[in-house]
């Protein structure tokens, strides 16, 4: 499994908005700018997170994107899905385990393990905690003295 450009782009945006204060409307010319993501790309990226209730847009003037819910209750989980949709690292366990090689498959319980390991990683890593982690790396990155040419 692979993440996919949208799927990094949602990311991305999300955090981009978890690191300003709370309520600030972002225009997504702004997102796109300062993220690097081409703004067309940007818009259906965020048209999705939007149906997820993830952000909500505002039209008109002073019009932007921004965040519904607290960073804190937004997790790494929430903004995949409502990208890629359900995850699944195989066919066979989509859709409530349709495999019809389940019963003579040695490898299925693998991929659950692996599926519900994952899901659970994703679920416990909330943007409040990845918006905190980034301000720090950045902090921690302007400290740094800067090579000379």
């Amino acid at each position: 499994m692979q993440i996919t450009r949208a799927a990094e782009y949602a990311i991305r945006g999300v955090l981009y908005l978890c690191s300003q204060p709370k309520g600030t409307i972002c225009l997504l010319s702004e997102i796109s700018e300062r993220q690097n993501i081409p703004p067309s790309f940007l818009s259906k990226i965020f048209q999705g997170l939007s149906r997820a209730g993830i952000v909500s847009s505002t039209r008109g003037t002073g019009g932007g994107f921004t965040l519904v819910k607290d960073p804190n209750e937004i997790t790494l989980l929430d903004v995949l899905e409502a990208i890629e949709g359900q995850i699944a690292l195989n066919v066979c366990l989509l859709n409530g385990n349709s495999c019809e090689n389940r019963p003579i498959c040695a490898v299925h319980e693998v991929w659950r393990e692996a599926q519900d390991s994952l899901i659970e990683l994703l679920k416990r890593r909330s943007f409040a905690e990845l918006a905190e982690a980034n301000r720090l790396k950045s902090e921690a990155a302007a400290r740094e003295p800067q090579a000379s040419d």
